[in-house]
């Protein structure tokens, strides 16, 4: 298993778009502070086909030191919550598959609302 950073991500943007780094950098980073201020917020982000990133309130529990055996108070507290989407749960059983699904389109086409809620089944009704 490899670790790919930020950096190595934007240079493959960078690449594969033809845009120049500092552009790519900018927006991934403005993307990374949207989210954060979201899920600050306490809302839901949503990446069709990609997965769901939510906030989960922890409650406060005595949790035991291992080392000492002592009982320490652990507080409540919010953390995040990913559940993976249907395109990353399928990479991770045939990976060639969804490259080749990628390759093809699948998970470029602009996410109108309409056709959103549509797939959702909430059509919105015509006035």
């Amino acid at each position: 298993m490899t670790t790919i950073t930020k950096k190595e991500l934007i240079d493959r943007i960078a690449a594969a778009t033809g845009l120049k780094r500092a552009v790519v950098k900018q927006a991934v980073q403005e993307f990374l502070n949207q989210v954060i201020i979201e899920l600050g917020k306490g809302n839901r982000l949503e990446f069709r086909d990609f997965g769901v990133f939510e906030t989960k309130h922890r409650a406060a529990r005595t949790a035991q030191n291992p080392k000492t055996l002592e009982r320490v108070e652990v507080p409540a507290k919010r953390t995040v919550k990913f559940k993976v989407g249907r395109m990353m749960k399928e990479s991770l059983e045939d990976p060639e598959k969804v490259l080749a699904l990628i390759a093809a389109g699948a998970g470029h086409e602009e996410d109108e609302p309409a056709a959103a809620s549509a797939r959702n089944g909430r059509a919105k009704r015509a006035s």
